[in-house]
Parts: C-alpha cells; sequence; structure tokens
C-alpha cells in the first residue's frame, strides 16, 4: 500500500528536519544523461526527496548497461527517459518527473533545462561534457553544474573527491581514470561516484559549499 502524500512528506522532513526537506522539495534538478552515473544520481535525488527532476536522454536501455545502471532486465528496448521515470516513481510516488527523450545540443540545452536550480553532467561524450559545461555556466547565470571526471577501473573508491572550479561549478571523481585505459566501468566506482555528485546536489540545496 503506498503511503499518501502527507505520511510521505511527514516522514522524509523526520529523516531531514522540515527546513531542509522544504529546501529539498522545492527544488528542480535535471540530470543530463541517464547511464551509469545519471541513473544513479537521480535515483538518490528521488530517494532524498528532490521535488522535480528532469531527466534528459535520446538512449535506449540495453544488455549492457545493466551491469551498472538503475533498469531492470525486462526494460530492456525502452527509452531511459520512461524506464527511469516509471522506477524512480516506485522509489519516490510523488516525485515530479519530466522524461526528456532528446540529445541536448547547444541550440536546445537552455530551453530544455529551463528551470533547473542544479544541472548535473552524466555524459560519457568529452565533446558533449564540454558543450554542456560551457551552455550552463555562460547561458545560465542561476544555476549550479555538477559534473563528473574519472570514475573508471578498480583504483581505490578513496580517490574520487568532490571539487569546487567555481562559485557554481563542482567537478566529482578522481579527474584522470579513463574506461578504455584502464579497464572497464564497474557498478561500485560508478555509484560512487555518483554519489559524490548527488551529495554535492544536496549540498547546494541546503545553501552548504565547498571550499
Amino acid at each position: 500500500m503506498i503511503p499518501t502524500k502527507k505520511e510521505w512528506m511527514d516522514a522524509l522532513a523526520r529523516r531531514h528536519g522540515a527546513a531542509l526537506q522544504k529546501r529539498f522539495s522545492a527544488a528542480s534538478v535535471a540530470v543530463c544523461g541517464l547511464g551509469g552515473l545519471g541513473s544513479n544520481i537521480a535515483t538518490a535525488l528521488a530517494r532524498a526527496g528532490v521535488g522535480r527532476l528532469i531527466l534528459v536522454d535520446f538512449d535506449r536501455v540495453d544488455l549492457s548497461n545493466l551491469h551498472r545502471q538503475q533498469y531492470k532486465a525486462q526494460q530492456i528496448g525502452r527509452r531511459k527517459t520512461d524506464a527511469l521515470a516509471e522506477n524512480l516513481l516506485e522509489i519516490a510516488p510523488y516525485a515530479k518527473i519530466d522524461s526528456i527523450p532528446a540529445q541536448i545540443t547547444e541550440e536546445n540545452c537552455v530551453q530544455l533545462l529551463a528551470g533547473a536550480d542544479v544541472v548535473c553532467e552524466a555524459f560519457d561524450d568529452a565533446r558533449a561534457k564540454a558543450m554542456l559545461t560551457n551552455q550552463v555556466l555562460t547561458a545560465m547565470p542561476d544555476t549550479y553544474l555538477v559534473a563528473a571526471s574519472g570514475m573508471a577501473g578498480l583504483g581505490s573508491a578513496n580517490a574520487i573527491r568532490t571539487k569546487k572550479i567555481t562559485n557554481r561549478f563542482y567537478l566529482c571523481g578522481d579527474r584522470v581514470s579513463d574506461a578504455e585505459a584502464v579497464g572497464g566501468l564497474l557498478s561500485s566506482r560508478v555509484m560512487v561516484c555518483a554519489a559524490h555528485q548527488a551529495h554535492m546536489v544536496l549540498r547546494i540545496l541546503a545553501g552548504k559549499y565547498e571550499v
């Protein structure tokens, strides 16, 4: 039996404190790329009670995704935006989820991400990462960006860090490991980096910033 919305929100307020939960509930966060990073970021934010999640990805669930991404075998072939939204609503039934099955470009970036307080960059492609970073930091002056660089291989999870780059830009990862160079991606280490990104988002929403 699904709890009522009041029961749900009361439970979150007891865990996080009413004032902090009010901030989370009022926030909008965009997750760009719904793979190993993005699907785990979105799951963590949904569990924290973030009020609105904007999910952006043009890809579909593939068998090769299941070892590190928050999808199920029966969702293979479905759009990632639809499959992840379905999974998140099982976790957080009162979250507002905007699913956008599209590729982000320089031309549509600002429009697709309008209203986001924080944007999470969770792409695999270096050019897409650079494009999103440039667009958010130059064309969205009131929006924070939390990005990732380096989470591949069997290196120590303790090497993954969150670093403040500018007042609105935070970078998570070890900043050196590359999937092709160090032997691929493991769910455990990818999830550590995703947790860094999600936690930095929550810190930003709470008004706490790295130095």
